[in-house]
């Protein structure tokens, strides 16, 4: 396997995915969604721009093609860092409870496994406010690809969530632990009803049209 999972096509990822091997996993397949959500956004902007019908909206479109490439990359980028992190967890929890400094390599070595997916989460409040931007500047023919990103940015928000809060719950009173939790649950809080707005948005419009 190559040592970059974000280097695999489709087929080998999945294939990792499905296997025994520990990594990637949920946090890899979160990242993973998370990329292609920018991407929809990005190829929405990109098809729609230079329609002469959109051309007061270039500025727009040029701006959400190229934050959206960005946050692509670095969704790439997490799933190799989210796989890098899981080692060292691994390794601590292979050990006995009385091994020297157990607690202390435990807590390092859970938060560090919390980075990934909170940064994750982050990255996908920044593609939702990219969507909205883009919803009325978009060419009618593509909406469906922006409600698409939408629902794949809740997913991938979502799914890093979980694998934000299955590390903070080993870490029930730790001041580091329970900051990730609550900036979490609040980025769950504000952007999970932004997302599925974007996307109900775009339902109707289909649903409506004879």
């Amino acid at each position: 396997m190559s040592d970059r999972l974000s280097a695999l096509d489709a087929f080998r990822f999945t294939e990792e995915l499905m296997s025994k091997a520990p990594v990637p996993g949920g946090g890899g397949a979160a990242a993973l969604i998370g990329s292609l959500a920018a991407a929809l956004g990005a190829m929405a902007a990109n098809l729609t721009l230079g329609k002469k019908k959109y051309l007061s909206y270039e500025k727009t479109h040029l701006f959400v093609i190229a934050e959206m490439n960005v946050l692509r990359l670095r969704f790439l980028e997490l799933i190799d860092e989210d796989a890098a992190a899981f080692e060292p967890l691994s390794r601590v929890y292979s050990l006995g409870k009385d091994s020297p400094n157990y607690e202390e390599r435990l807590r390092a070595a859970t938060l560090d496994a919390c980075r990934a997916p909170f940064e994750m989460m982050q990255r996908c409040c920044d593609v939702v406010l990219l969507l909205e931007e883009l919803y009325d500047k978009c060419s009618v023919l593509l909406l469906s690809d922006v409600g698409c990103a939408a629902l794949a940015a809740r997913c991938a928000m979502e799914a890093a969530a979980m694998n934000v809060f299955v590390n903070t719950r080993l870490l029930p009173k730790d001041p580091e632990s329970e900051d990730f939790s609550r900036a979490a649950s609040e980025m769950l809080r504000d952007f999970l009803p932004r997302s599925q707005a974007v996307s109900d948005a775009v339902m109707s419009h289909l649903r409506s049209q004879k």
